[in-house]
């Protein structure tokens, strides 16, 4: 079997806990796309052929049913007919996979998933068990093999310090130090970039557009834990956003292109007031000294002159107690006719979405509806850090002005929460204030990434 150094080496121990029945609980951290699922594949495909004559059953988890478990099952089949298996084994209710008198079982971990009953005597193998709750294992998985004292492997990339990956790692790491077994498993991705230069350029390059101290680079990659909590954008992040360019009230280059992200004002925040007493209302107080939330748009200049974008903000607007009704006159002058915007990302959520529709029919495709969802906003704040943590966002210089300083504290204020399923929340904590101006400025990823898309598409109609 053509598997790589570092994977050889897993698989011999695990097969050895096998076949002396030692009943090993092991640890597999491989950076991503480092060969962990091909690895799985291999030691059940080795396994089922090992045990096709006298049976047995080896078990395997995913996080969820559709893709996870599938990938596994189309992955294991396809190695089966490159090993000369294919007519010789078969499928059964459409989770099982049989050879001989051996099957491989793949179930998922989904919280909603009835799996107790069945036996793992061969190997139990807990794919991505970082996402996998600690309660379902205890009590549904690691009982499948106890009658059996079978060999468990957990796979995966590590993510905070609470994950059940983390804590059969620290167990196994102290076990460890006890007899000298090696049972943790570790190959970042500078080990895997020994093996297969291709890989390792790109993950410089990953490097290079998410920055060394990304969640998803410091997890997926570097193999380095998240100190979950704690402040969103970090000191540093800020620092670097503060440009040095001026603040503008349009466009001074006729060629230039701006994209806006438009944050809207919650309903319950709006009051019936006129367009005409806006300039009064616009930094409106309510009873605790705290600013309302507010309707907040963000223009940025994008230079598209590097192989990566760079924003560049140019200017801010803000309307506090407005209704959304009231305002869409004064938008679509500032997106359109004033800064002529090439994409325009609005907050469609909830009450956003018929602003986002109105906007869009009289912007027509220029305007990106956006839904903020538990997995679409934490993707935004990944790319968010991405921009600042290598250097593509700046915020134009300081200029005195209550935008700038209300845009200074929602940065400073931000916090972030690091969920189990690798997703992050990023919000300013509503007992300080609001995240209008941070909402506004994330939506601007949202404008830079479709702008990315057509632009690449336009210079490929060009060459062409």
């Amino acid at each position: 079997m053509k598997l790589r150094p570092y994977q050889q080496e897993v698989a011999k121990a695990v097969l050895s806990s096998i076949q002396s029945h030692k009943g090993f609980t092991f640890s597999v951290e491989i950076a991503r796309q480092g060969g962990k699922n091909e690895l799985s594949a291999h030691l059940e495909l080795l396994l089922l052929t090992l045990y096709m004559a006298r049976g047995g059953n080896l078990i395997k988890c995913s996080p969820t049913f559709k893709p996870q478990t599938i990938i596994s099952m189309t992955r294991l089949k396809d190695r089966l007919d490159d090993f000369g298996f294919n007519g010789l084994y078969h499928s059964q209710m459409g989770y099982i996979i049989q050879l001989g008198e051996a099957k491989a079982t793949f179930l998922s971990a989904e919280e909603s998933s009835s799996v107790v009953g069945h036996t793992a005597d061969i190997l139990l193998e807990i794919d991505e068990s970082q996402d996998v709750a600690k309660e379902k294992y205890n009590k549904e998985f690691r009982p499948m093999g106890s009658a059996t004292n079978v060999t468990c492997v957990h796979y995966g990339t590590t993510w905070d310090e609470d994950t059940l990956l983390e804590e059969i790692k620290h167990n196994n790491l102290e076990l460890e130090r006890t007899d000298g077994i090696r049972r943790h498993f570790r190959y970042d991705w500078q080990e895997i970039a020994r093996y297969n230069r291709d890989y390792g350029r790109y993950v410089i390059q990953e490097r290079e557009r998410l920055g060394e101290d990304h969640p998803l680079f410091r997890t997926q990659y570097a193999l380095l834990p998240i100190k979950g909590g704690g402040r969103f954008l970090s000191r540093q992040h800020i620092a670097q956003m503060i440009g040095s360019h001026q603040r503008l009230q349009s466009p001074h280059k006729a060629r230039t292109l701006y994209i806006a992200g438009v944050d809207l004002a919650g309903e319950a925040e709006q009051a019936p007031q006129s367009v005409d007493s806006m300039r009064l209302l616009r930094f409106a107080r309510n009873d605790e000294g705290r600013s309302q939330d507010s309707t907040v748009i963000t223009i940025a200049e994008m230079d598209m002159a590097n192989r990566l974008p760079v924003l560049r903000i140019v200017e801010q607007y803000q309307w506090t107690g407005i209704a959304h009704s009231q305002l869409y006159p004064q938008m679509v002058e500032i997106l359109k006719n004033i800064w002529n915007c090439h994409r325009i990302a609005v907050d469609a959520t909830g009450i956003g979405q018929p602003i986002a529709s109105f906007l869009k029919k009289e912007l027509g495709s220029k305007v990106i509806p956006f839904t903020f969802t538990q997995k679409s906003k934490s993707a935004l704040g990944f790319e968010l850090l991405s921009y600042t943590n290598s250097n593509r966002l700046k915020l134009y210089r300081q200029d005195g002005s209550r935008e700038y300083r209300e845009t200074m504290f929602q940065l400073e204020k931000a916090k972030a929460q690091y969920r189990p399923n690798q997703t992050v929340n990023f919000y300013v904590p509503p007992s300080e204030g609001h995240d209008d101006f941070l909402m506004s400025l994330a939506l601007l990823i949202v404008a830079a990434k479709e702008s990315t898309v057509r632009h690449a598409k336009g210079s490929m109609q060009q060459e062409f």
